[in-house]
């Protein structure tokens, strides 16, 4: 976990080319907090699944070890975070959506955290567009880290958020709720550069669960 800054930032759609879903932008304080540096890998989640008895998501193939956890449902995901708090005596959960807007920005105001361009090999995403080596998912940490110190908050996997989805900001991503559509950011490593911007936002049903979708996880500070 890497220490993230309390602070306020502007949310949304700063460049004036994203999706309706990204408006209205807005401004949001986000208070001191703690943010996986690295999103939830295999070898995390397979841990997790052997205590508890739960079965091992499936892994395509693709290897598992350092590579980012996949087939993992929203219950899946907070169920582990609370297995985590139990072990550790620290309150472990998914980050809402503003937190992970704020954290994968870093203080930057460009549609990915080095500038306005997605460049080459400084993240995972479909094909040769990111000028990456991978075909699919890249073990957690192959680029290099943003201003805060997380890695692969651009490309490689969406992320579950603990915020309901709406098809605008109206103060949900602010706070954690329980509903069935749940917020996913961050893009994956099938995504075009334009789905895995730092204001990009998706959603699925909290039970589905996807070759294109993990999870880091977020702790009280």
């Amino acid at each position: 976990m890497v220490m993230i800054p309390a602070g306020r930032f502007k949310m949304g759609e700063i460049q004036g080319d994203g999706n309706r879903d990204e408006k209205p932008v807005h401004w949001v304080s986000v208070d001191k907090f703690a943010m996986g540096v690295y999103e939830v890998t295999f070898a995390e989640y397979d841990k997790f699944a052997e205590a508890t008895g739960r079965s091992k998501p499936s892994d395509r193939g693709w290897g598992r070890g350092n590579r980012p956890v996949i087939n993992v449902s929203w219950d899946d995901a907070t169920a582990y975070a609370k297995w985590l708090s139990e072990q550790t005596n620290h309150h472990y959960r998914l980050p809402t959506e503003a937190e992970w807007e704020y954290a994968a920005r870093a203080e930057t105001t460009t549609k990915y955290w080095w500038g306005n361009n997605i460049g080459s090999n400084k993240a995972n995403c479909w094909r040769s567009y990111c000028g990456d080596s991978f075909q699919y998912t890249a073990p957690v940490g192959s680029f290099a880290a943003n201003p805060f110190g997380l890695y692969d908050t651009v490309g490689n996997m969406w992320e579950w958020t603990c915020s309901e989805y709406q098809g605008k900001y109206t103060g949900k991503e602010q706070r954690c709720t329980n509903s069935s559509l749940r917020a996913l950011r961050g893009g994956a490593w099938n995504d075009l550069p334009g789905f895995v911007r730092s204001a990009t936002r998706d959603w699925i049903s909290r039970d589905d669960r996807s070759d294109g979708v993990g999870f880091r996880l977020a702790r009280q500070s």
